[in-house]
Formats: C-alpha cells, structure tokens, sequence
C-alpha cells in the first residue's frame, strides 16, 4: 500500500548542511508515522528520527543527532524530510525512511515499509 523512495544524498563537507527527502511514489502519508534510519559499512542500523502521523504530532531523535538534525513532513505533497546541519564525518551512512501507520514504533522491526536508502557522505 506504500513504496517510499529517498533522495538528497551526496557528499557534504564537516559543518555542512544536507536535506533528505522520502517520497510516497505509491500511496499517501497522511496515516503513517514516519522514521529515518542511518547505518554505516560494519555496524547496525541506528534510529535517527520520527515523527507520528499528523493525527499523532510527537517527534523524537537520537541523542547522537538531537539539536542538528530535524524531522518533518508535508502529506499534501507525500513528502517527509530531514534536515541535517552541522553534519560531522561519524553522520556518513545510508540514510533510510520507513514508515508504520499511525505512531513512531518501540522497535525498529515493527516498521512496515521501507526506502532503498540514500548515501551521505561527511569529508572534507
């Protein structure tokens, strides 16, 4: 019922800036929470954000990101971003957004759809 697709990645220098987006190239987003994952080459995949369905209205972030990064979404245009700023070299992964319906899940496997992933890069 939902295919997301993200985009934005690219290389960005330390304290650059970097917006991801997560389209819903089939379905809409207005009933689903939506979270944003990273994972780097040898290490498991890492919780970044997310942010309920507009009906819920919380947001939450890793302790890692909080105060740079920030979630949010515009269901007119089946679209979510993330907006990364003062992005450091440890932020280099393959960014990920998925989605489950209605509230930002406990666990990362209750999520029901998922992206393809795009790649950031932090270098100088």
């Amino acid at each position: 019922q939902l295919r997301l697709v993200e985009s934005g990645g690219g290389l960005v220098q330390p304290g650059g800036s970097l917006r991801l987006s997560c389209e819903a190239s089939v379905g809409t987003l207005d009933t689903y929470a939506i979270g944003w994952f990273r994972q780097a080459p040898g290490k498991e995949r890492e919780g970044v954000s997310c942010m309920d369905s507009s009906v819920g209205g919380t947001t939450n972030y890793a302790d890692s990101v909080k105060g740079r990064f920030t979630i949010s979404r515009d269901n007119a245009k089946k679209m979510a971003y993330l907006h990364m700023n003062g992005l450091k070299p440890e932020d280099t992964a393959v960014y990920y957004c998925a989605a489950i319906a209605w509230y930002c899940p406990t666990y990362v496997s209750d999520y029901a759809y998922w992206g393809q992933g795009t790649q950031v890069t932090v270098s100088s």
